[in-house]
C-alpha cells in the first residue's frame, strides 16, 4: 500500500542487470520494514535510510516476514551481477591480445598462419 502512495500509478520499470552499480540491502527489524534497493552509474538513490528509501522508485520494502524470500533474490541477484560483468572483461582482454598480435604481424615478427591460427585459439576459449 505504502508503494502505491509514493509512486501511484507510474507502471513497470525494465531494470537491466548490467545497470545495476551496486545494491543496498537493509534487514526488516521489529518496528521497521527492509528494503532493497538499486543503484545506477549516474543515477542518484535516496541515502536517507529507510523513510526516504520508501520514496525511492527504485527501492522494494518488504516485511520480516518476507525477508527470507528477499534474502534468496539477493543471492540471486549478486551471482548474476558477477556473471555478467566477467564477460566483459574477458573480451576487453581478448580483443587487447589480438591488438598485440595484429601489431606482431603487422611488423613481420608473425606470419599471418601464426596470426591467424593463435587468433582461433583466443576466441575458442
Amino acid at each position: 500500500m505504502l508503494g502505491f502512495l509514493t509512486q501511484g500509478l507510474k507502471g513497470d520499470k525494465d531494470i537491466l542487470i548490467g545497470q545495476i552499480s551496486s545494491v543496498q540491502y537493509k534487514d526488516a527489524g521489529v518496528l521497521v520494514n527492509g528494503y532493497i534497493q538499486f543503484a545506477f552509474v549516474g543515477g542518484q538513490e535516496a541515502k536517507g535510510g529507510a523513510f526516504q528509501a520508501a520514496s525511492d522508485e527504485n527501492t522494494v520494502m518488504f516485511t520480516r516476514h518476507q525477508q527470507p524470500e528477499f534474502d534468496r533474490f539477493r543471492t540471486v541477484l549478486q551471482s548474476k551481477m558477477s556473471q555478467a560483468r566477467q564477460p566483459v572483461a574477458q573480451l576487453a582482454s581478448t580483443a587487447d591480445e589480438l591488438e598485440k598480435l595484429a601489431i606482431l604481424r603487422d611488423r613481420g615478427i608473425l606470419t599471418e598462419a601464426e596470426f591467424q591460427a593463435k587468433k582461433r585459439q583466443l576466441l575458442d576459449r
